[in-house]
């Protein structure tokens, strides 16, 4: 083994074991976890090893969301993403934000590709849950969009975040933020969804419509996104828990019937609802 990370049996040891003990956690090429006991610590071996585990998290974030309504936080590194795991929550988000918080940055979309892929890696690598990546606006055009796919593909993750900001994008609570046209964020999620190599990969398209153009548009966004193959919504910073239901409602009226995902942070333009309050609105995530 190159790298040992101990930790003292927590409570929750056993669904870990349960989910690792032996078998690969996560895998970067034949890069690979292994946990195993060792004196009373739970040990996770860098092992060079043959075997691809990649397909595990894809499949059950997909399980996830399309059963119930699931908390999922968001990390800012390897070591919030064990403590989330550690908390017993079943997803782990890559946020922007909290990347380029803990960078000393604003969330203005100056992480790269390649610090993101980098960052993303090593968090979908330290646990065995499902992650999610953050990736702002898809660093570019379609064809970055299809490279950035690639890469956190084989990075690991499970899923992948676009939104339909222009490429100078605000964290989705400030105000001033400017959108791209419609088709050409269609043209983003084309891309995406022919870049995957695992075709459960899950793509998730955010519209920040709310804020600038009106719930009506963000409505309108959210049946083009899913029309181009989002395998989730996102809509950013509704207001109240009329809006996520008219958005949900409108979203079934239309046909689409993909998980919807909504985001609280402190300070911003959504209330504060519980988990039960989201399923009954209708979302998953």
């Amino acid at each position: 083994a190159s790298e040992i990370l101990a930790h003292r049996f927590f409570r929750g040891a056993e669904r870990l074991r349960r989910h690792a003990l032996g078998d690969a956690v996560s895998v970067q090429r034949t890069d690979v976890l292994l946990a195993r006991e060792r004196d009373g610590f739970l040990c996770l071996d860098h092992l060079d090893v043959a075997g691809d585990a990649r397909g595990k998290p894809i499949a059950r974030l997909r399980e996830l969301l399309a059963g119930r309504t699931v908390a999922i936080p968001g990390a800012c590194n390897a070591l919030t993403a064990m403590q989330i795991e550690r908390a017993g929550f079943e997803i782990v988000y890559v946020s922007g934000a909290a990347i380029s918080a803990a960078r000393g940055l604003p969330d203005i979309g100056l992480i790269s590709l390649t610090d993101m892929t980098r960052e993303a890696s090593a968090i979908a690598r330290s646990v065995a849950l499902p992650t999610i990546v953050d990736a702002d606006t898809g660093y570019g055009p379609p064809s970055v969009v299809r490279e950035a796919v690639q890469e956190f593909e084989r990075a690991g993750l499970a899923g992948m975040q676009i939104e339909d900001q222009e490429e100078a994008k605000k964290c989705g609570h400030l105000s001033g933020k400017r959108l791209i046209p419609t088709a050409d964020m269609v043209a983003k999620i084309t891309a995406a969804v022919e870049a995957k190599r695992d075709r459960d990969f899950v793509l998730v398209a955010r519209t920040d419509a709310r804020a600038v153009d009106g719930l009506q548009a963000a409505i309108q966004r959210g049946v083009a996104y899913a029309n181009a193959g989002a395998d989730a919504l996102f809509p950013e910073a509704l207001l109240s828990a009329d809006e996520f239901h008219t958005f949900a409602l409108e979203m079934n009226r239309a046909g689409v019937h993909v998980p919807l995902l909504a985001n609280m942070t402190e300070f911003g333009k959504t209330p504060y609802l519980s988990v039960d309050e989201f399923e009954t609105l209708g979302y998953r995530g």
